[in-house]
């Protein structure tokens, strides 16, 4: 049937340009060793199983606190922070979305670097809003002059960067948000994984927006609750373009339970820590050129047994390691990642197979 005759011709016409966010494969059926979407490979602390249970069947027939304030104050005791610096979303990308409708129109740019988190020119081609993308080299060194230089209203950078992994120090971020005319969201969606972050900053700049997830550190992709640390005038800006009920009653409780208990998060932070940098030994000892990773994954340069690299090599160990039911994200069509795959870190028994796979590779190649 042509547009002419559907009711897509009465969308908007920058809706139609839009191409949407393609998350990473989501396998179905038993045995796939699952690392391309940066999950934690641990449950969640028992305490947000409880505390998912304990709510009533009564309670769920009502709505939820629209502002979800004891997590707000929850995550501001855990910084030291006022809950009014708080905002509370459906995921960190609610609350990106919310910065992005909140600070970016046609005329008023959105900046992010490249590579980056591929969902900020999704979320800027849904507001219409326009878009000034700085490239990094393949140092990945914070490119700070060109992002003062880009003229943006609000500028979007992740710390650590994805998908390299690479983190960037409070002292660069200082120099950065102290010269920018404008919003600089830090997108710490794996500073729990880090060696720094930029929450003590804050106190120093009012144009700063941190953002955090529960998805990753916490292992609560599931329940989809993010939130963000602000000055109070932002956090009442983002609260004014906020859905009403943007975050249900079990993420509520579960984000909560999750929150309060630290002693759990350091365990399993640390664990996966271990594994991390035990791994990026490995492959760098194969001669695979891998970024000293402050998250949760690992992103390395394949090199075949001939001695090659590139974007077929990258391809191959790709479709390779799929083919035994080993999930890896790979990132074509951009010069700084084709050559490359990014591998989430996983527990002892998946990072083994990922391993034992690369060397069967290795030998086909």
């Amino acid at each position: 049937m042509s547009e002419e005759r559907t009711a897509s011709r009465f969308a908007l016409r920058h809706v139609k340009r839009l191409k949407a966010y393609q998350p990473g494969f989501q396998p179905r059926g038993d045995g796939w060793v699952k690392l391309n979407t940066n999950e934690n490979p641990y449950p969640p602390s028992p305490k947000v199983e409880e505390a998912i249970r304990s709510v009533s069947g009564e309670a769920l027939r009502l709505y939820p606190d629209p502002a979800s304030s004891e997590l707000r104050s929850a995550a501001a005791r855990l910084h030291g922070l006022d809950s009014a610096n708080v905002i509370v979303g459906n995921g960190s990308d609610d609350i990106l979305n919310l910065l992005v409708r909140s600070f970016s129109t046609a005329s008023d740019s959105a900046g992010f670097t490249l590579p980056s988190y591929s969902l900020y020119p999704v979320l800027c081609g849904i507001q219409g809003s326009g878009t000034i993308q700085v490239p990094f080299s393949r140092d990945i060194e914070l490119p700070t002059s060109e992002i003062l230089e880009c003229g943006a209203n609000v500028v979007f950078l992740t710390s650590p960067n994805a998908p390299t992994g690479v983190g960037f120090s409070n002292a660069a971020l200082r120099a950065l948000i102290g010269g920018f005319d404008g919003i600089v969201v830090v997108d710490e969606a794996y500073a729990d994984f880090a060696k720094e972050n930029a929450v003590e900053l804050l106190s120093e700049f009012s144009n700063l927006v941190v953002t955090r997830t529960f998805s990753k550190s916490y292992g609560l992709a599931g329940l989809r609750v993010g939130y963000a640390l602000a000055s109070s005038d932002i956090v009442a800006t983002l609260d004014r373009v906020r859905d009403s009920y943007n975050v249900n009653r079990l993420s509520q409780a579960g984000a909560l339970a999750a929150l309060e208990d630290q002693n759990y998060l350091d365990a399993i932070v640390g664990k996966i820590k271990r594994t991390r940098d035990y791994y990026h030994k490995e492959l760098s000892s194969l001669g695979w050129f891998t970024y000293e990773s402050q998250a949760n994954f690992l992103f390395t340069e394949p090199v075949d047994r001939s001695g090659e690299t590139g974007p077929e090599v990258a391809r191959s160990l790709f479709e390779f390691l799929k083919s035994r039911k080993v999930l890896t994200r790979y990132f074509p069509g951009h010069a700084l990642t084709e050559s490359f795959l990014r591998i989430s870190v996983g527990d002892e028994d998946q990072m083994l197979k990922v391993s034992e796979s690369i060397e069967e590779w290795l030998k086909d190649a």
